[in-house]
């Protein structure tokens, strides 16, 4: 099992938030962003609309659990990942998290790969010939 790495600041969430790509899931909200990194790193957030602080620290340990056992496994060097705890967090069956987060991460890796095809493109104006 690989230690998991997290995002030491404030500003590294922000830029998941900003540049990244977003999937919105039943149990959570899961953002990436390329950072060019040779590793992965991992931010866990749970806001007070997610519960009192028992709800709260029981979403976040779900969710780096989850982390753990199927993130560590899809998860792709140079990328930054947030997830966001939601309300149902606590308690949605853990089937449906693991479900939930191979839905999101390919709907997210699709995301930054089509952003990096667009990127490379921007300069054609999108002529071709």
């Amino acid at each position: 099992m690989t230690a998991l790495v997290s995002i030491p600041s404030r500003a590294g969430f922000l830029a998941a938030r900003d540049s990244g790509v977003k999937a919105v899931a039943a149990g959570f909200v899961l953002q990436a962003a390329p950072t060019g990194r040779d590793d992965w790193r991992l931010g866990l957030t749970a806001s007070k609309k997610t519960g009192n602080a028992v709800r709260r620290n029981r979403a976040r340990r779900r969710l780096r659990a989850l982390a753990r056992t199927e993130l560590a496994k899809r998860a792709r060097p140079g990328i930054d990942y947030v997830i966001i705890a939601r309300q149902g967090t606590a308690e949605r069956p853990w089937d449906d998290l693991v479900a939930d987060l191979h839905k999101s991460l390919g709907y997210l890796h699709r995301g930054i790969e089509r952003a990096g095809d667009s990127a490379g493109d921007q300069g054609s104006g999108g002529k071709t010939g």
